[in-house]
């Protein structure tokens, strides 16, 4: 009895942590299985030690640890030039200028002009406005034209872009005006794309490329532009 008590306890807290798992936003559900595996396997171990049946699977369990903790000082000094490399491929991949609300943040490519944002608040917090369905975009154009206008007005140059020409996200709804919102000048440099220590002449040279970038066009619309014109009279004073 008390076997079947803690099968039946075992099942029910896989059952509950994989639905945990499923409501995960789309890119760290992989990570959450991942965990869940390893959770699952360890458990089985101590079963199996528990009940003395380890026999061959305790032994190539150990020889697995045992290499993983000779193997691990080599990856920890590959590490570093593997971040390294990583960090030099995102630079060879183009800048990207960062414009956050209070329940968004929006990412613009340089180069391609692609817009990627990330929920920040509500029921989808966490997730990526591109593994969004076109039914948790309304919702969540909904919340924002309830909850924050800057937020609506950065949504929608995201929506402008991935569903070009369609004007039916309550777009009669959808507010007007400028940012009521102060920028710094951290913000700024992260809106248009700069570190610390720009030059005047590479902060004109970033605002002229990116105000090109959203021409309407190119998926931009008003507020974008007018967040990166904020950006440059902030820096430039």
């Amino acid at each position: 009895m008390p076997r079947i008590i803690l099968l039946v306890a075992v099942i029910a807290v896989i059952y509950i942590l994989l639905r945990r798992a499923q409501a995960m936003p789309p890119h760290k559900r992989r990570s959450e299985y991942i965990k869940l595996g390893l959770g699952i396997v360890l458990v089985v171990t101590v079963i199996l030690a528990a009940t003395g049946r380890m026999n061959w699977l305790g032994a190539a369990f150990t020889g697995l640890l045992v290499a993983a903790r000779q193997g691990l000082p080599i990856v920890m000094r590959l590490f570093p030039m593997l971040a390294n490399l990583r960090g030099k491929t995102a630079a060879a991949a183009g800048q990207n200028s960062t414009v956050e609300s209070a329940l968004l943040r929006m990412q613009l490519d340089h180069d391609s002009g692609d817009l990627q944002g990330e929920v920040l608040k509500g029921a989808f917090q966490g997730w990526h406005l591109a593994d969004m369905d076109r039914t948790q975009l309304e919702e969540f154009f909904a919340y924002c034209n309830s909850e924050d206008a800057d937020s609506q007005r950065l949504l929608d140059s995201y929506l402008q872009q991935r569903f070009p020409g369609d004007t039916s996200f309550g777009s009669e709804q959808q507010a007007t005006g400028t940012s009521s919102s102060a920028m710094g000048s951290t913000e700024a440099l992260a809106v248009l794309g700069l570190a610390e220590g720009a030059t005047k002449d590479d902060i004109i040279a970033a605002h002229r490329q990116l105000i090109q970038k959203l021409h309407p066009d190119r998926g931009g619309n008003d507020f974008l532009a007018a967040q990166i014109n904020r950006a440059k009279d902030q820096l430039l004073g």
